[in-house]
């Protein structure tokens, strides 16, 4: 049987990393050690570099398939497998190959060979691992097609991490490594912007630490190896939900803080019956702590809370575990036994534990409280039981009785304590005690019919009876609070996670917090308005007049309920919900203000970008028309009928650009005033391109158009954006050289617009960018004669207006590129038939 072949991947973050450079160079090592080492196939992608290292392996030529009227290539497989090379190299694992071939991913094609013995070396990048891609989406904003099964490549014999910092990758892009020209630039400002790539590099590396930690756990069953191997460490904080939880996760923090690499892990375990004995609260501040430090937070049910615990480090490799001191008092500590520290010591093995003392720690030395959780109807019905059960029992006794009967007498009136106990708890059952004692004494008991305790042994059983009774009822009492804390614990937390679901679906948060209110509590109606009356929502019939309950606010308001008076237990959820309220309004509150900022902000930014350009917009204009005009004054009839006119045109053209100006400063007027306004609406950027190539007289040979937005549109003001396009078309067409003429493309990024304007001039070292944008400012150019422009400031202004960005970026080869980001337009619904 032929073994089967061993399989290497190459993984990288991203294209260009170097997979298919190092994969060609392992070819090269391979076949100077004397094995047989042949290219099945090889992705080039036109690189210089790549196709050099293809020289000198053997290559085996693909197969042509012919789909739809054209030929694509891919790997032969029967071919490779006819050859039977000792290691074949196959690029590109997640590559759909075309209709008629063998399979239809080529990484089933690998299996194959795989199959066959043949030993694989292969590249993919992390975008296309199936359990990823969805997450690299997010990422980068570009959907993937082609996906590998995390099933084959977890089954990869090894699989290595082909690693390239993210600036040195975009350094490589720019100097044109890894795609031509003309891509670089929009690949620069989409999928290879640097939070991208250190995105997807950090996704990869923690991909494969994934793997490197399971394949740790399968050596070690697979060896039967039970021992704790201190890979790094990883420490595991025990939380109870007390006020302790803090300083437990600060201290297990600093614990993993002292290794590098180490790994903070904070557990809760929770007992089988679903009761809570922690505060939710607390546990969920502690919840956001520990993902402010950096670890990760679980939660896992048993009921032996030292067994599961001691068993959840185990499972996560735990090389510390931190507990804290038992809160138990001396007296509870010597009634009940060694507390759960003492058995996580005792069960944890080679794990290290660490007992943290707290504020909380020791208790007071104090017995259980007497408490009454059991309502008082039930109460009621265990006197009731008592006093009837009680004469029915011992009339049935008597009819019975025998000489050897005593025994089941008693037992039988023990019975009758327990069920009282049971129903009606502690004042029920030791009344039920005493009366049936005095019973069995006065009718069962020699000397009969007289109430002596003669023998010490009757004192003890009567004894007996008070004892059992009051342990009876004792359980029950607490099985009534606790009960009755999680069915209260089960409302609250289904009231804030119907309220949470509410929000999170959109609704509106006081809303849905008044109407869960009106619901929890079957309150007739609820209702939250400010001091001067002003209603924010409401839930059931109208509020009288009378009769209500109001609840203040933080944000000046009142929370007033009508319908019912509240307990202790419900105020203290009610205060819940009212934080939640405040919290609620607030946030109105800041949005509502919000709102009005923004028209009052994009008003300014034009009024101030229009009002900085003044000086440098009027300049020309005014000294070409007062040349013009004191030209034309003081020719005094000796101009020629041509040059009169040209002074004239001149005149005209100059104060054209005044009226013009002059107007800006108008609608700026208008626009503070509250009279004009942004006029937002989709907005196609080819429209508006072409307008201002018309007003500039941009031809063909001048800009080069690669317009890519299909029938996306952007949400803009048309004429402001012509505006702006105008002043970044005049710029980069005035320091453009005229054998490069000035490329204007248009793509779509997530939910925005991009219109870039690249020109390949002299550039602006990447520190003075934002100088651009300073009004006046020419980076040392005194030229004032290129023309009329409103300035980088303005268009700046401008764009910001619209809710859009305008950013500089550097030419790949040299020169500027002006970034516009715009919104995109929310689609249209469709038209039904």
């Amino acid at each position: 049987m032929t073994a089967r072949g061993r399989l290497r991947v190459l993984l990288g973050a991203a294209p260009g990393v170097g997979k298919t450079c190092t994969m060609l160079e392992e070819g090269h090592r391979l076949a100077a050690e004397g094995r047989d080492v042949v290219i099945a196939v090889v992705e080039t992608h036109r690189r210089a570099d790549t196709a050099r290292r293809v020289e000198g392996l053997a290559r085996l030529p693909l197969r042509r398939h012919e789909h739809r009227g054209v030929t694509l290539e891919e790997m032969d497989l029967e071919a490779v497998l006819e050859r039977a090379p000792d290691v074949a190299l196959v690029d590109e694992l997640a590559h759909t190959n075309a209709p008629g071939a063998a399979h239809a991913k080529r990484w089933q094609d690998v299996e194959d060979l795989l199959a066959a013995g043949i030993d694989v070396i292969s590249t993919v990048n992390i975008q296309h691992i199936e359990s990823l891609h969805d997450v690299v989406e997010q990422i980068t904003g570009v959907p993937q097609r082609e996906t590998v099964p995390d099933g084959f490549l977890r089954r990869a014999d090894q699989i290595e991490v082909i690693d390239l910092a993210p600036q040195a990758l975009r350094d490589r892009l720019r100097s044109g490594l890894v795609y031509p020209a003309e891509r670089v630039d929009a690949a620069l400002s989409n999928y290879f912007r640097l939070g991208n790539l250190t995105a997807l590099r950090e996704l990869a590396l923690l991909w494969l630490a994934d793997e490197v930690d399971q394949a740790l756990k399968d050596y070690r069953s697979e060896h039967s190896i039970d021992s704790r191997w201190e890979a790094r460490e990883r420490v595991v904080v025990a939380l109870t939900g007390g006020s302790e939880g803090e300083a437990l996760l600060r201290r297990g923090a600093r614990v993993a803080a002292r290794s590098a690499g180490g790994d903070l892990i904070a557990v809760h375990v929770t007992s089988q019956d679903g009761l809570l004995h922690s505060s939710p609260g607390a546990l969920t501040r502690q919840r956001a702590l520990v993902e402010e430090l950096g670890g990760t937070y679980h939660q896992v049910v048993g009921e032996d809370i030292p067994t599961s615990l001691v068993g959840f480090a185990r499972s996560v490799d735990a090389t510390q575990l931190v507990i804290g001191v038992s809160r138990r008092g001396r007296l509870a500590a010597a009634l009940t036994g060694p507390g759960i520290g003492a058995t996580v010591v005792r069960e944890s093995g080679d794990i290290d534990v660490h007992i943290v003392t707290h504020s909380a720690a020791g208790g007071r030395l104090a017995l259980p409280r007497i408490g009454g959780a059991l309502t008082p109807a039930r109460r009621l019905a265990g006197f009731v039981l008592a006093l009837l059960g009680g004469p029915l029992l011992t009339a049935a006794l008597l009819a019975l009785r025998t000489e050897e009967s005593i025994t089941s007498d008693v037992l039988s009136y023990q019975l009758l304590v327990v069920v009282v106990a049971l129903t009606g708890g502690i004042w029920p059952a030791l009344f039920a005690a005493l009366l049936s004692g005095l019973t069995l004494d006065f009718f069962f008991i020699d000397p009969l019919h007289t109430i002596s305790i003669a023998e010490p042994h009757h004192l003890l059983a009567l004894l007996l009876y008070v004892t059992i009774a009051v342990l009876v009822s004792v359980v029950v009492d607490r099985a009534a609070r606790r009960t009755r804390a999680a069915r209260r614990a089960e409302a609250e937390s289904e009231l804030l996670q119907t309220v949470a679901g509410s929000v999170l679906r959109g609704d509106d948060a006081i809303q849905a917090l008044v109407d869960r209110t009106r619901e929890a509590f079957q309150l007739d109606a609820v209702e939250v308005r400010d001091e001067d009356g002003t209603v924010h929502a409401s839930s059931g019939a109208p509020l009288p007049e009378s009769g209500t309950t109001g609840l203040p606010l933080a944000q000046d308001a009142r929370l007033v309920l009508h319908g019912g008076d509240l307990r202790a237990s419900e105020r203290r959820l009610l205060s819940v919900v009212a934080a939640q309220i405040d919290a609620a309004i607030e946030h109105r509150r800041l949005a509502a203000t919000a709102e009005e900022i923004i028209p009052i902000a994009a008003s300014d930014r034009v009024r101030g970008a229009l009002l900085s350009a003044l000086s440098h917009d009027l300049r020309r204009p005014l000294a070409a028309a007062a040349t013009a005009v004191g030209g034309l004054r003081t020719a005094d009839g000796h101009l020629s009928p041509e040059d009169t006119r040209e002074l004239l045109l001149t005149a005209e053209e100059s104060l054209d650009s005044l009226a013009a100006l002059v107007g800006d400063l108008l609608d700026v007027s208008r626009l503070q005033a509250g009279v004009l306004t942004i006029t937002s609406l989709p907005t196609d950027p080819a429209s508006a391109i072409a307008q201002a190539l018309d007003e500039l007289e941009l031809g063909p040979t001048a800009v080069r158009l690669a317009l890519a937005h299909d029938e996306h549109t952007a949400e803009a003001d048309p004429v402001l954006l012509k505006r702006a396009l105008v002043n970044l078309l005049a710029n980069a067409a005035r320091y453009s050289p005229p054998d490069r003429p000035v490329t204007l493309t248009t793509s779509t990024f997530g939910s925005r617009l991009e219109i870039r304007i690249i020109d390949h001039g002299p550039g602006i070292p990447e520190n003075r960018h934002n100088d651009v944008f300073v009004p006046f400012q020419r980076l040392g150019d005194t030229d004032n004669t290129s023309g009329l422009g409103l300035g980088l400031a303005l268009s700046r202004g401008f764009v910001e207006a619209m809710h859009g960005t305008l950013n500089p970026e550097d030419t790949p080869g040299g020169g500027l590129t002006m970034v516009v980001s715009l919104p995109l337009s929310p689609p249209t619904p469709q038209e039904t038939p």
